[in-house]
């Protein structure tokens, strides 16, 4: 996946990400191919509606941001025939954020109301449920230097299509190595997807920003 997201005076922030899932093994499998790809486009908007995550120290308020988020999936004919009711829908979500400084400790949460399956790489709705559902995010990081952080996320998800789709989770480190540049490497267990369980492994991620 690879995206890019830009801030209007620190209220509000508009962002794209391109996703690409490839099946490879898992596609002969299912019998649409080795290495078939799904690819996703998801176009963000969020507004920060009150609190601030630094400076709101002295309060026990966290910064409420509220946003929207449209997906769009590229295997429509596919993604239906595997019980999806549409290649695309949007998510809206409400996010807590908390930074307590003393404690080096920064905290998050979500509320999201979805109807996406695996995200939206396989469409949205499905024959166990076509409606929107509320779903949890949430994240805890340790600053254990001013560069280096780490944490945990976790995120719940629907069972639309009747495959067993199964929560999110896992575990990073996060370094900065200045104020424009940072690398993640993380373990992340999805679960189940597809039928097939053990999807586990070893991610990077790196950004930059100005």
């Amino acid at each position: 996946a690879w995206g890019a997201a830009v801030g209007f005076g620190c209220r509000v922030e508009a962002s794209y990400t391109r996703q690409a899932f490839n099946t490879e093994d898992v596609g002969a499998k299912l019998g649409i191919g080795k290495d078939f790809t799904f690819h996703q486009d998801v176009l963000g908007l969020k507004l920060r509606v009150a609190g601030d995550a630094v400076y709101g120290q002295n309060s026990w308020m966290p910064q409420i941001a509220v946003g929207a988020q449209y997906k769009k999936a590229d295997r429509g004919a596919l993604v239906k025939a595997l019980g999806a009711k549409d290649d695309h829908g949007v998510d809206w979500y409400v996010a807590a954020t908390k930074v307590l400084l003393g404690q080096s400790l920064v905290l998050d949460g979500t509320v999201r109301a979805t109807r996406a399956n695996q995200t939206g790489l396989l469409g949205f709705g499905g024959p166990k449920n076509g409606s929107y559902q509320a779903q949890f995010e949430g994240s805890a990081a340790l600053l254990l230097t001013r560069r280096l952080a780490v944490g945990v996320e976790y995120r719940s998800k629907p069972d639309n299509l009747g495959l067993k789709e199964d929560d999110w989770m896992d575990a990073f480190a996060a370094y900065a190595f200045n104020k424009s540049l940072s690398v993640t490497a993380g373990y992340a267990d999805l679960g189940k997807i597809a039928t097939f369980g053990g999807q586990r492994g070893l991610y990077l991620s790196l950004q930059a920003g100005f």
